[in-house]
């Protein structure tokens, strides 16, 4: 141990991630030989909790906070907005004749045979949507916008006392002069951000380049208050400038995303993907992993196939479109807090209302009377009384009793026990359609992936949803119940560009489209932090003539049109089952910058005096057993422990039932596979 403070303590800390969750802010701390972990309930500034985080973090590990050399964090602030509906009043500025853009949408319903299903309304109203009259083509600008119809614009706004302007023009993405020139005119005249759709979404398709552009001016003044409240705590603290994870699932620097918050949507869920990827070793993947998050408000689902992140670029929050990159996560409203309620119809059924951090649980003593899924787990004894959460909580277990006592009198069951097994069984089902979403209804076979689980309850439930997919093999890393924090040390910087460039491939100038990847290239260098350590990747999204969908394929440069053709043939025949005999077209070409980073090393030492602590009762669906409990740094290494078994860590709880069994490998991470016998 190097260095120190004026108070003793070690300085040698290199890096700490922060991610904020519904119920707690979790804290990863790498040091130069171990990893300290920490949680915190969320505060309602979520900047409170991470400044608490950190300094729990730094205090376990013996650190001055401002030891830290790096600073990484994920937030909840823009999704919680866009769920909650408090973000700011917008205005959209659009291209006159299309006000109602945003409005129509796709005129798809969101339940086919719902007659009163009804869309949300939309996050900008009728009455803050201003047109002007201009009009570019892909061609063109046909018509400037003129001085006189900014002078009307902007007297408009002002009097519509709005927060923040969208501003999405018609072919924008081709020709943006007209856009540029309207928004430089707002941001001088306004003292409100302004984003526009060839800042945040140069691509084609008008709705889905409006609804981004209009979510990131909903949330970019929450963002931006945000970020620059936690800029300020960091420096409190001696911590250096934050990186904010992305929802690509890469980090960059404060001011990029105060300038492009949309980019934080689903940052907390993309951390925890990179964390599994990171962390999950080869011996429990062969097709690829599942990751499977469990917090307190909601569970989230994800692939790694061969070794990458699964991304998309067609992702929806609370039914907005997003078209910016992002970690395809599924998400479902099935989380340790979320509520057990029995519906009209006499079913029991298992969120999306959470207890939250406060008042929580009943468990946790704060008022809370209402079940839950963690409620079940304490009666089940998954949980026990004595067990650390985080955030130094003591349960009570006569309090979630009566709480599923209660739910059980509602829902015609025999006692807490049965109604807490009702309530683990409902929860896993949840979390195996959000499981089977990702691979079975996209084309695979489960039984080839390894399942990693982390989140503070996904490993409870994570090897009773593995035995109900037949996946044989379950991770979960020893940073399992903060591993999206872990994620956030292991991010790369990562950015990415787009532009719309749609022809035939057959007549397709490869010269012309080259220059297009060369343009995207110098800005990406442009906006990383080291152009010379940034590798760069190129795809292109291709489509069969006719079709309204694309497939994204893997660019070599340079530019070959015969052979992206035939990539995309093979993709489109490993995703539908077939080759179409039409000709492909190109519609948008993509790169993007990565400046790799390491994950922190994570290994672990055989302990002195292995052994289980104690030994409780677990009720499993086969009945009750005496099962023996271990504190996660005394369970054996490399041998392996028949289940049943309960192995409790600082953050998180793993449940091995009958019928399996557990080891711990070198890394850390327990291995649980189905027993032999």
């Amino acid at each position: 141990m190097g260095g120190g403070t004026t108070d003793g303590r070690a300085t040698d800390a290199r890096a700490v991630g922060v991610d904020v969750g519904g119920t707690f802010t979790d804290v990863a701390l790498a040091l130069d030989d171990r990893l300290v972990t920490a949680k915190v309930p969320s505060t309602d500034d979520q900047s409170e909790g991470v400044a608490a985080g950190v300094e729990k973090a730094c205090e376990a590990a013996g650190i001055a906070p401002e030891s830290v050399t790096e600073f990484s964090h994920a937030m909840t602030v823009s999704v919680n907005a866009l769920l909650e509906g408090d973000g700011a009043r917008t205005a959209l500025v659009t291209t006159e004749g299309f006000r109602d853009v945003l409005e129509i949408g796709r005129q798809t319903r969101p339940s086919l045979y719902d007659l009163d299903a009804e869309k949300p309304a939309p996050l900008v109203p009728r009455r803050r949507r201003f047109e002007v009259p201009e009009r570019a083509t892909v061609d063109g600008i046909d018509r400037p916008v003129d001085d006189a119809a900014i002078e009307s614009l902007v007297a408009d706004l002002r009097d519509a006392d709005v927060e923040s302007v969208a501003v999405c023009l018609l072919h924008a993405y081709a020709h943006p002069e007209n856009e540029d020139r309207l928004a430089d005119a707002l941001r001088d005249a306004l003292d409100a951000p302004v984003s526009t759709s060839n800042e945040v979404l140069p691509e084609f398709r008008e709705y889905e380049r409006t609804s981004t552009t209009v979510v990131d001016a909903y949330v970019r003044p929450a963002i931006d208050g945000y970020v620059g409240r936690l800029t300020e705590r960091a420096r409190d603290l001696g911590l250096p400038q934050p990186r904010i994870m992305q929802a690509n699932g890469g980090v960059t620097d404060a001011e990029t995303v105060r300038r492009n918050a949309v980019t934080t949507v689903l940052s907390g869920p993309a951390a925890g993907v990179v964390g599994a990827s990171a962390t999950a070793a080869t011996d429990a993947e062969r097709d690829g992993l599942i990751t499977f998050d469990m917090g307190g408000t909601s569970s989230d689902v994800s692939l790694v196939r061969d070794g990458e992140v699964e991304r998309t670029t067609e992702s929806a929050i609370a039914d907005r479109p997003i078209g910016t990159p992002m970690v395809d996560v599924e998400t479902v409203g099935a989380g340790g807090g979320s509520i057990a309620r029995v519906d009209a119809g006499g079913a029991l059924r298992i969120g999306p209302r959470s207890a939250g951090a406060d008042p929580g649980p009943a468990c946790y003593g704060n008022g809370g009377t209402e079940p839950t899924v963690t409620d079940a787990d304490l009666v089940l004894g998954y949980v026990g009384a004595d067990t650390d959460l985080g955030g130094d909580l003591s349960l009570d277990a006569a309090a979630a009793r009566d709480a599923l006592a209660d739910l059980a009198d509602e829902a015609g069951m025999e006692g807490p026990v049965a109604a807490a097994l009702g309530v683990h069984r409902v929860a896993n089902a949840d979390m195996t359609r959000a499981i089977r979403s990702v691979t079975v209804e996209r084309g695979h076979d489960p039984r080839g992936f390894g399942l990693v689980a982390f989140g503070g309850a996904g490993p409870m439930h994570a090897v009773a949803i593995a035995d109900g997919l037949d996946v044989e093999r379950v991770v979960v890393p020893r940073a399992s119940g903060v591993l999206s924090a872990y994620g956030l040390l292991a991010a790369d910087e990562t950015r990415d560009a787009v532009r719309t460039r749609q022809a035939p491939l057959a007549e397709v100038d490869p010269d012309a489209v080259e220059a297009v990847y060369a343009e995207l290239t110098e800005g990406l260098s442009d906006e990383v932090s080291d152009p010379a350590a940034a590798g760069m990747e190129y795809a292109a999204d291709c489509r069969y003539a006719g079709q309204s969908f694309e497939l994204t394929v893997d660019v070599d440069r340079p530019f070959d049109p015969a052979a992206v053709g035939e990539r995309f043939a093979a993709a489109h025949e490993s995703a539908y089952g077939y080759r179409a005999g039409e000709p492909v077209e190109l519609v948008n070409c993509r790169a993007t910058a990565t400046v790799p980073r390491t994950a922190p090393a994570v290994g672990v030492d055989a302990p002195e005096d292995p052994g289980p602590r104690t030994t409780r009762e677990a009720v499993f669906p086969d009945g009750a057993r005496e099962t023996p409990v271990y504190d996660r740094d005394r369970f054996p290494l490399g041998e392996a422990v028949e289940g049943p078994v309960v192995v409790e860590g600082p953050e998180s709880t793993v449940v091995v039932p009958p019928g399996w069994g557990v080891r711990l490998r070198g890394d850390g991470a327990l291995l649980a596979e189905v027993s032999e016998a």
